[in-house]
């Protein structure tokens, strides 16, 4: 028998399935993530139910029930990880109806999607074996379906940029948080800019604030394939209140507590399987135009070139803030982009292009921080969250406009 997938706009046909319950096949005492047990709050309910994306989960879980076969589970979260992914694109960018009253422009229902879903991979009980590096793979492909880290696609004929984006993050103090640079990627995904060099088609992808991933080698596996071909690398997050910031060095050190609560104070480990510059650097810089992106008129919030990084210099043990960039011989503790996930994906991706493509313009820019209007401390959405993010959207894209207008075509 064969169960018709339906997400978005989309219907995938799975076969080797059979009709089940849902109720049945979960063991919801099974162990969540600390991502994952914040589903079931409020905010996120409304959220799903405010977009109309409440309506995926049960529908998964369906599937799930109804398969017969690791193989037949293996084809059916190759499809619907980027099902997802294009139901949160195509609902950003107004193709099918809105779900509900939710702004489309939001990030959120996509990442609250996610988490239901590889919740339900946890505690499914399939009616078959299962090994734990088989489940263990079907999440990992879930996340990186849904996270168009595998649905690049350039065609043939114009210029190349691949950005990211990232998950809302510090939700144990506001669950409501968005992330404005995914709420950038989303928006991004496929299109085609004019510049004065011609086309430009730009793709897309989120990444979690999660460390293991990280170190697992998520950025470089899902930036590697593309990165001798594309014209420009921006990678992008969320940074400090009312201004944008092109980070100008990336510092091989990171720390803070994740999505998962899960903290690190140490250098950032590169995976063996992947191209490196040895010894590690502990700075890699920005390649992409700052001056002129900086001197651009882009929209309403300031552009800095950040150049302030925190160090311990040589022959020295207390870590000093640098404000015009790291000294010689110093070694990081913060770069321009702070230690954080931000900074960490910089200095992987800028790792890897002077590891493959030193020539390749590729860097980090910070958005301004998505606030909601005074006195909001309870509703998911407000007027003033709602301009604040369209706003920095807009300006986003118009700073990419100009950062790939003013890089040497690829050959």
């Amino acid at each position: 028998m064969t169960v018709g997938v339906v997400l978005g706009s989309l219907v995938f046909v799975v076969p080797g399935v059979a009709n089940a319950d849902p109720a049945s096949c979960f063991d919801r005492t099974a162990a969540a993530t600390v991502s994952e047990r914040r589903v079931d709050l409020a905010a996120p309910q409304e959220l799903l139910r405010r977009s109309g994306f409440d309506r995926y989960a049960p529908r998964f879980e369906r599937v799930l029930c109804s398969l017969r076969s690791a193989r037949a589970a293996s084809e059916a979260v190759r499809n619907e990880g980027p099902a997802l992914w294009r139901a949160a694109v195509d609902r950003v960018q107004g193709r099918g109806p809105a779900g509900g009253d939710l702004s489309r422009g939001d990030d959120r229902p996509l990442y609250w999607t996610r988490l239901q879903f590889t919740r339900d991979l946890r505690q499914w009980k399939p009616s078959f074996p299962l090994s734990a590096a088989q489940r263990t793979a079907l999440v990992n492909a879930l996340e990186t379906g849904s996270r168009g880290q595998d649905s690049v696609t350039y065609p043939s004929g114009v210029r190349r940029v691949l950005v990211s984006g990232f998950d809302p993050f510090q939700l144990d103090a506001d669950i409501r948080r968005s992330n404005p640079s995914g709420a950038n990627v989303l928006a991004l995904d496929g299109l085609t800019l004019s510049t004065p060099q011609g086309p430009v088609r730009v793709e897309t992808a989120m990444f979690p604030v999660l460390y293991q991933p990280f170190e697992e080698g998520m950025v470089e596996h899902t930036f590697l394939p593309y990165i001798r071909n594309v014209d420009m690398l921006m990678t992008v997050s969320q940074g400090r209140i009312g201004r944008i910031d092109v980070e100008r060095t990336n510092g091989r050190w990171h720390t803070g507590p994740d999505n998962d609560n899960s903290n690190r104070a140490a250098t950032i480990p590169i995976p063996v399987d992947v191209p490196t510059v040895t010894p590690q650097p502990e700075w890699v810089t920005t390649t992409l135009p700052y001056t002129k992106i900086v001197a651009a008129t882009t929209g309403r919030f300031p552009v800095f070139d950040n150049t302030s990084v925190t160090e311990i210099r040589s022959g020295e043990t207390v870590p000093v803030i640098s404000p015009n960039g790291p000294t010689p011989g110093s070694v990081a503790r913060a770069g321009t982009g702070g230690s954080y996930l931000s900074n960490e994906i910089a200095y992987r991706a800028t790792l890897l292009r002077d590891a493959t493509r030193p020539s390749l313009p590729a860097g980090h820019v910070h958005t301004p921080v998505l606030e909601f209007g005074p006195g909001n401390t309870t509703q998911v959405t407000d007027p003033v969250f709602e301009q604040n993010r369209t706003d920095i959207v807009t300006q986003m894209r118009a700073i990419l406009t100009v950062a790939v207008g003013n890089v040497v075509p690829a050959v």
